[in-house]
Formats: structure tokens, sequence, C-alpha cells
């Protein structure tokens, strides 16, 4: 069973920083990608970064390259997305997912395994 938590959500000014974090109870063999998505109200869904936990793979949404870093620490089984130079336009829920695959993407389809989502709301 994979449970996924996410926290560090918040209300800032364009040009700030926030770190996401989220906490994973994931089974003890095998290793996952372990991404981050947003989604703004009537948007889509859009992967903003991904990190494979056995090393290797990473991902990121070109909007958030240079800006967004996603990760982990595997043996607190946490993973953390770093937000700097935040954008209003980078308002909204923002969600951890899992996937037992080795070549993390920012298809949501991949995913199999969900948080309930932290809101991050950038101000102008």
């Amino acid at each position: 069973q994979v449970h996924l938590e996410e926290s560090g959500g918040g209300s800032v000014q364009a040009g700030g920083s926030l770190r996401l974090s989220c906490a994973a109870s994931l089974d003890t063999y095998g290793h996952y990608c372990m991404a981050w998505f947003r989604q703004a109200p009537g948007k889509e869904r859009e992967g903003v970064a991904a990190i494979y936990t056995g090393g290797g793979s990473t991902y990121y949404a070109d909007s958030v390259k240079g800006r967004f870093t996603a990760s982990q620490n595997n043996a607190k089984n946490m993973l953390y997305l770093q937000m700097n130079s935040l954008k209003p336009e980078d308002t909204a829920m923002y969600y951890c997912a899992a996937a037992l695959h080795s070549v993390c993407t920012g298809d949501y389809s991949l995913y199999s395994y969900w948080g309930q989502g932290t809101q991050v709301t950038v101000s102008s």
C-alpha cells in the first residue's frame, strides 16, 4: 500500500520561494518515479518535476526549469520541491505522485498513487 501526504503550501508574493514536502509510505521493495504535478482551476493537471528513487532519471517541465528543484531523502521516504522565483502562473494545487516505473515523465497516466494536494498561491 502506498500513501502520499503533501505539506508546505501557502501564499507568497511573486519572486518568493516555497518548499513543498511529500511524506511517502511505499512498498519496501522496488524503486519509484516520484513526481510533483499541479492543477490550476479550469486547467489540466500538469507534470512539474519527477525523480527516480533509484537515481538517474529526472523530469522538469519547461515552465519550471531553472526555478524548481525536486529532491529526495530515501532514508526518510521524503520528496521535496524547492520552488524559487515564483510567478502568479505557478498558482495551483500541487500533488505528489508515485509510479513503479524507471523512466520518469510528466505524463499523469503513468502514476498510480496520488496525495491529496497542497495549495500554492502566488500573488503579483
